[in-house]
């Protein structure tokens, strides 16, 4: 059986992994790799699994996330960090102030370089934003747009969620994890 590395610095998002991995051999591997100036999560899985590949030369994946909030047009998409280091949730908020529309998503972008190629899995978690900071911190807190993020279908903050409320989110809302789909795939084909 292959095993595969996933690498990231993100503690939350190696918590989310463990969930989807069971009877599949996985490590992790802390390491903040390199993302280029783009808006595409595609572009940017893309370069970080190369680069983790290289690193360590056997099967990995890496993941990108992007926040695209409607009534900004889209923004910040793929900018997260930048945006979060900047302006933080509160200019987040800042800029949301007065309007109606609140719909947001997370798309994720999970990339799986299996040694000879790279494989693309596709996440998506609709939602709308809240008009105050909630919540508390939690392991599995990949950012602190949790704070601001409601799921569709819900009136708290995934901040504000206990794992039992997460997971029976994942039923309602529409959401689809790439881990996920990636794992259910890698299950079917590669081991």
């Amino acid at each position: 059986m292959k095993e595969i590395v996933f690498v990231t610095h993100n503690k939350g998002k190696a918590k989310s992994a463990e969930r989807y991995f069971n009877n599949i051999e996985f490590k992790t591997y802390d390491f903040e790799l390199d993302e280029p100036r783009s808006d595409d999560i595609k572009e940017i899985a893309t370069v970080k699994v190369n680069q983790a590949f290289k690193m360590l030369n056997k099967p990995c994946i890496a993941l990108d996330t992007g926040f695209f909030i409607d009534e900004l047009n889209g923004f910040p998409r793929a900018f997260v960090n930048f945006s979060l280091d900047t302006i933080g949730i509160d200019g987040i908020l800042k800029l949301m102030q007065g309007k109606e529309n609140r719909k947001c998503r997370f798309e994720e972008c999970l990339a799986y370089h299996d040694g000879n190629k790279i494989h693309y899995f596709y996440g998506r978690h609709p939602g709308n934003l809240s008009t105050k900071i909630q919540g508390i911190n939690r392991d599995e807190k990949w950012s602190d747009l949790w704070y601001i993020f409601k799921p569709e279908h819900f009136n708290k903050t995934l901040a504000e969620m206990d794992s039992v409320e997460r997971e029976e989110r994942r039923k309602i809302d529409g959401s689809v994890e790439a881990l996920k789909v990636f794992a259910d795939w890698y299950r079917k084909n590669e081991q």
